[in-house]
């Protein structure tokens, strides 16, 4: 999928069930436009490993899985 465009990733992941974990403001700006599902976890990282984004998602596990659950929030922004 890395040569998908935004809207075909935005589908894949509607109707599969999936959040959306990205660095892209692309996708910040689907979700204000077209609500949510699915969900948009936005990382507000500059340039760094995977290992750091992967790092911030489990340090953020809990918060994450609440916002799974909470129907009303759409956009998390990390960190």
């Amino acid at each position: 999928m890395a040569d998908a465009a935004d809207t075909m990733i935005w589908a894949y992941a509607l109707e599969g069930g999936f959040m959306i974990v990205t660095k892209d403001a692309d996708y910040r700006e689907l979700s204000i436009a077209l609500g949510h599902p699915p969900k948009v976890i936005w990382i507000r990282l500059d340039n760094c490993p995977t290992s750091d984004v992967a790092a911030l998602l489990r340090e953020r596990y809990d918060e994450l899985m609440a916002f799974d659950q909470d129907s009303a929030t759409a956009l998390p922004e990390l960190p």
